[in-house]
């Protein structure tokens, strides 16, 4: 660890933490309809839009309306993914490689992976995807899903502000003001940023490069020998990388438009282009807390939120910075350590002008929240580094988290924090002065529930399948255990990062992830509603000296002790004969592969 690497992480974190009240206002301005300096241009752009789908604007719903319009939209946009996909080969606009149709299951679980806000991507986007599908198909998805999880937020947050009554808003209010007056704004400025840093913006074909040097690339034939082949040229990818890059990364999405995803070239080549996708994955869910205060009329409760976030960000990414910063005690004879022509520490799988420290930060916050864009290869980390990605997924993608979804994560483990604080003085809970009963707590215990079992469930199932879940393993042991507990567990927390050392695309795997990825988003939301409109329904009683107060440092740690708490019971075990028995070993001199 450097004074240096210290320095950029303590500049991310300053540039978050001044972007989040203005950020904070604004969108609370958006969605209680107040006017903003878009609205001249963008309310009549609404109004046709509500007019042209027959949308009442006015009409509010209650919580299973709300549920009903999200599902709907969510499957419709579904569908019209997995069709882009698999005519994509009819549609000769934007397909200057003349790619065929995406094979029907790697199709569907694209399909479900950009509607769930995961991206996760067990192909080769630039090998397998036309212009035209990249765009239409799933750079569409990623406005979407992005909007669906901010007015959930929302919702919730209408849930905890209101008082005696049924509803919680208009989904397709939300959704069209989200898109409108935040998410397209911001990527449009966004984009121009990054084409200014190099990023790629062009609907060129593929060029070919002819090599200085012909390169021997050995591969297995079919007859299981090695066969080795001269290559003399080279296919150089492109394509309107730019306007996808912005809100993959805004949006917390994550999908890349390269394989490589964040450490290629194209989407990210500078340390300033890096600089900015790690602050805009912040820059929203980061807005929300003070949103959560300005809407609920506590802005200091929403400071505390914030801080409970950042207490675990910070713990994260000290971790991971230390353990990436460690030499790998299975060189012998190599000097690791920091020098002025040496970076020390493990670079296995990072790029060069990242380095290490930024390549933890990128890792800690893509994890936090729910982004899952990778600027280095989380394969490739020590195990405890890899525990750190592994563990904030685990959290619940609640530190920060994925734009809305985060912050609606964060609120449900208020819930059970403030129902914990009323048990240890023996009183009712209240939170915000409602009261918080037995239903509250059963359906945030239903939410907290759905998210191991799938993760647990699956992973031992393919643990235990040697025809379908170990087969396509790269590495055998604790860190091949690793590679699919990582597999389930970004899936069901809609992350998309992935231990690449695992080849996804087969049946099972995405059959099994597709599942999990739909079970991780829309299962988990149904209660998450059903808390926020009973608490809508109920009135507020004042405050006594025997409400815990949830706007201070006490209530900070309290709820930060709580979500380390949930986490840690439920998949310490996993956790322990993945990384923590790799560590071990490593450090005895045992290896896998």
């Amino acid at each position: 660890m450097t004074t240096n690497g210290w320095l950029q992480i303590a500049v991310f974190f300053g540039l978050v933490l001044a972007a989040a009240k203005p950020m904070g206002l604004y969108m609370a301005r958006v969605y209680e309809g107040k006017r903003t300096w878009l609205d001249p241009v963008l309310t009549p752009i609404e109004r046709l839009l509500y007019r042209l789908s027959g949308i009442d604007s006015n009409v509010e719903m209650r919580w299973t309306q709300y549920c009903s319009a999200m599902l709907l939209f969510s499957l419709a946009t579904l569908l019209l993914t997995y069709g882009v996909e698999r005519l994509q080969h009819v549609v000769a606009l934007w397909n200057p490689q003349h790619f065929p149709a995406v094979e029907p299951y790697l199709a569907w679980n694209t399909a479900v992976s950009f509607t769930t806000n995961t991206n996760w991507q067990a192909y080769v986007p630039e090998q397998t995807m036309s212009y035209f599908t990249q765009m239409f198909g799933l750079a569409t998805h990623n406005f979407w899903s992005a909007a669906v999880g901010m007015a959930l937020a929302i919702a919730f947050i209408r849930g905890i502000a209101r008082r005696e009554m049924k509803t919680l808003g208009n989904f397709w209010v939300d959704l069209t003001r989200g898109t409108l007056w935040i998410l397209l704004p911001l990527c449009v400025v966004y984009a121009l940023a990054l084409v200014s840093q190099g990023v790629v913006q062009n609907f060129r074909p593929y060029d070919t490069a002819t090599l200085l040097e012909k390169q021997s690339i050995t591969s297995t034939g079919a007859d299981g020998k090695q066969v080795a082949t001269a290559v003399a040229t080279q296919t150089i990818a492109q394509g309107p990388v730019a306007s996808q890059e912005a809100i993959k990364m805004l949006g917390t999405n994550g999908g890349g438009f390269f394989n490589a995803n964040s450490a290629h070239p194209f989407e990210n080549p500078t340390p300033l282009s890096n600089l900015m996708q790690m602050f805009s994955i912040f820059l929203i869910p980061g807005g929300l807390c003070v949103t959560l205060g300005q809407m609920v009329g506590s802005r200091k409760h929403g400071w505390a939120v914030f801080a409970a976030m950042s207490v675990l960000w910070f713990a994260g990414v000290l971790t991971c910075y230390w353990a990436e910063s460690q030499p790998n005690p299975l060189f012998h004879g190599v000097d690791q350590h920091v020098g002025a022509l040496a970076s020390g520490g493990n670079m296995e799988g990072k790029e060069v002008r990242f380095g290490i420290a930024n390549s933890a930060l990128f890792a800690t916050i893509t994890t936090d929240a729910s982004c899952g864009a990778v600027n280095s290869m989380h394969d490739s980390f020590m195990p405890l580094g890899g525990m750190v990605t592994l563990a904030n997924i685990h959290l619940g993608e609640i530190v920060f988290g994925g734009v809305g979804a985060g912050m609606y994560g964060m609120l449900v483990f208020v819930i059970l924090t403030v129902f914990i604080a009323g048990l240890m003085v023996g009183r009712t809970p209240e939170y915000l002065g409602k009261k918080v009963n037995a239903y509250d707590v059963q359906m945030a215990m239903l939410y907290f529930l759905i998210f191991p079992v799938f993760i647990l469930g699956f992973s031992a199932i393919a643990v235990l399948s040697p025809g379908l879940g170990t087969s396509s393993l790269s590495n055998h042991g604790p860190h091949g255990l690793s590679q699919i507990l990582y597999a389930y567990t970004s899936a069901a927390g809609n992350n998309g990062s992935a231990f690449a050392g695992l080849n996804a695309n087969t049946h099972w795997y995405n059959s099994t992830l597709a599942i999990t990825m739909l079970a991780g988003r829309f299962l988990m939301i149904v209660p998450m509603l059903a808390i926020a409109g009973s608490l809508a329904a109920k009135k507020i009683a004042p405050a006594s000296l025997g409400t815990f107060p949830v706007d201070n440092s006490l209530f900070t740690a309290l709820l930060t002790g709580i979500v380390v708490i949930v986490g840690a019971l439920t998949f310490f075990p996993a956790l322990s004969l993945g990384p923590i028995l790799e560590h071990l070993l490593l450090r005895a001199g045992t290896s896998f592969s």
